[in-house]
């Protein structure tokens, strides 16, 4: 009788105990294996850059010292995202109070979206789940609730117009047709369709048409080609090259608009935040390990590059995402620094001072 009561009583302990100890997602566990460590040195994260990836020589820009303008008692958490409309207004995701912002390209604070527009899953870890945010070409705003697993497509005044994803903070597999597990990031083609990078859990990019329909998807976990460990961001050139940052493997690869492998580029550092230039025909990179901000031809070559780590205005720690204006500024969202720094070409007019009052605070989105 007692050898049957505990081996009833073992059974139920293992049936309750069993979803608790389930591992996590294969590219989870890759991803965790293979990050940087967050208290490496930096003179060692430096020797390894300078040993083994690319360089180039100074690019021809200034820090805009100061930007945004941000209204008094307004502070960014950690800044995950960054886009900007063709007005050249400025869209910034963080894990703040405020998850989506809207600045003009001079810094002056436009609004501010609180989780009561976006309803995002919150994290133990890092507050509220904000990922990365697109502009598409009809100006809705595209914003990644990262540990819900789900896509929101908004319109510039807050108003929800698409979800994709299953339910809010329920994952799905790497062949799903319906949804993510920790996407991070997305680019428009000319016709509104997309690619999605997903992501942390997933090892996969999946392209969706303009009404949020699937039409492929791509990768496996692994380090072999088109496979990918946590590819973070996605762009695609004018001829519809795509180009993938698989962050953790330390390369960009190269795909067909089907998702054929054209090529891999392993010396350009880790790439986080990939934009392309069309203007330019090149790609501006962020490097969230080596904390540098590179330009790179579509054949794979470092044409220049600026910043590194630090704390300071023009510093870098944990550069996340980046983007392009009209007028060739940069702007990059900083985990660790929580901010959105803006940088502007040498040639371009220096910056008018910014006043000393703080702007007003506009009413928040609802």
């Amino acid at each position: 009788m007692k050898i049957r009561f505990s081996v009833v009583a073992l059974t139920l302990v293992l049936m309750f105990a069993s979803p608790l100890a389930q591992p996590p997602a294969v590219g989870q566990q890759a991803a965790a294996a293979a990050a940087p460590r967050p208290d490496t040195p930096p003179a060692e994260v430096a020797k390894d850059l300078a040993d083994h990836y690319q360089s180039g020589p100074q690019l021809p820009y200034h820090l805009v010292a100061g930007w945004p303008d941000m209204p008094k008692g307004y502070n960014f958490g950690e800044s995950s995202g960054v886009d900007v409309d063709k007005q050249d207004n400025v869209w910034i995701a963080n894990r703040g109070a405020y998850p989506v912002m809207e600045f003009d390209k001079t810094g002056k604070f436009v609004q501010g979206w609180t989780d009561d527009t976006v309803r995002l899953t919150s994290s133990p870890t890092h507050g509220t789940g904000s990922h990365g945010i697109r502009v598409d070409p009809d100006g809705n705003i595209w914003l990644i609730d990262v540990d819900g697993h789900l896509l929101h497509k908004y319109n510039q005044q807050g108003r929800r117009l698409m979800v994709i994803g299953t339910r809010q903070g329920t994952p799905s597999n790497n062949d799903s047709q319906v949804g993510f597990n920790r996407p991070t990031n997305l680019w428009f083609l000319p016709n509104r369709d997309f690619y999605v990078t997903d992501g942390y859990g997933n090892s996969r990019v999946i392209e969706f048409n303009k009404n949020g329909e699937y039409i492929r998807h791509w990768g496996t976990p692994g380090k072999g080609d088109s496979q990918f460990t946590l590819p973070h961001s996605v762009t695609v050139d004018s001829k519809g090259t795509v180009y993938v940052a698989d962050r953790v493997n330390k390369r960009v690869q190269v795909f067909t608009p089907e998702g054929q492998f054209i090529t891999k580029w392993t010396d350009v550092g880790q790439p986080w935040g990939l934009y392309y230039v069309a203007k330019e025909n090149v790609i501006y990179m962020c490097d969230g390990l080596y904390n540098r901000i590179t330009k790179i031809s579509l054949e794979g070559k470092v044409l220049g590059q600026m910043s590194s780590f630090g704390k300071a205005p023009g510093k870098l720690d944990f550069a996340h995402e980046i983007a392009v204006d009209s007028q060739g500024s940069i702007y990059v969202a900083e985990i660790k620094n929580l901010r959105v720094q803006k940088w502007v070409r040498n040639s371009a007019a220096a910056p008018a001072a910014k006043s000393a009052a703080p702007a007003a605070a506009p009413a928040a989105k609802k």
